[in-house]
């Protein structure tokens, strides 16, 4: 296994929470330091993950909540080992938009697939490689559907509100016992939410 030596910090939250805001700005601000970075999301961030990100999407397709799982999940295996872990390996500070809480929290909980598998699950899919930060933004209901507006929804933004509150209640429930984990109200100025993760990133990067 390659040595790992960069920092991994994820950003996660429920849809339109602002995680993609948050870390275009913790790019800019490490790129303006000289720092060698990555900016990567789940699913995604490679040609096999990319496609199998447009299946999950796609708001024409039914797809079972255990098809769904392996999909994230081998989405997230191909991810891991030809992303992850090479920036890593590199000394890179990768910022990934969602990564296995997500899948904890979506597919664990909020479909009731279960912890004890979502996170066997995990662990295969990335040998249990973990991240250094998670981010979590919490936002209230009102608050996604303010920012649904004069949006194309794709297939899990169209969830019902019992699924979205079931997301939202799991990820604070998550966030407060995972480790290395920060949980911030994301209906904060951007500009201070930015400045805390910053701070945050740049204490652990000394």
């Amino acid at each position: 296994m390659t040595r790992r030596k960069g920092l991994f910090v994820v950003l996660e939250g429920p849809d339109k929470s602002g995680k993609s805001t948050q870390a275009r700005r913790l790019i800019g601000a490490l790129l303006s330091r000289g720092i060698k970075c990555l900016h990567t999301r789940e699913p995604g961030g490679t040609g096999v993950a990319e496609a199998i990100r447009k299946i999950l999407l796609d708001p024409s397709l039914r797809v079972s909540p255990t098809a769904e799982l392996f999909l994230y999940e081998a989405s997230r295996a191909q991810h891991t080992e030809q992303v992850l872990r090479p920036a890593l390996a590199e000394g890179r500070v990768v910022v990934c938009e969602r990564y296995t809480l997500s899948t904890d929290v979506y597919q664990g909980l909020a479909r009731g697939l279960g912890l004890k598998t979502t996170t066997t699950l995990n662990k295969v899919a990335t040998g249990s490689l973990a991240p250094d930060l998670t981010v979590v933004f919490d936002i209230p209901d009102r608050e996604f559907h303010a920012r649904d507006r004069g949006r194309v929804l794709d297939r899990i933004e169209r969830e019902d509100a019992p699924f979205h509150r079931a997301v939202r209640a799991g990820y604070r429930a998550l966030a407060k016992k995972a480790p290395r984990t920060l949980l911030v109200d994301g209906t904060r100025a951007a500009d201070e939410l930015h400045e805390e993760i910053v701070a945050r990133v740049k204490r652990l990067s000394k």
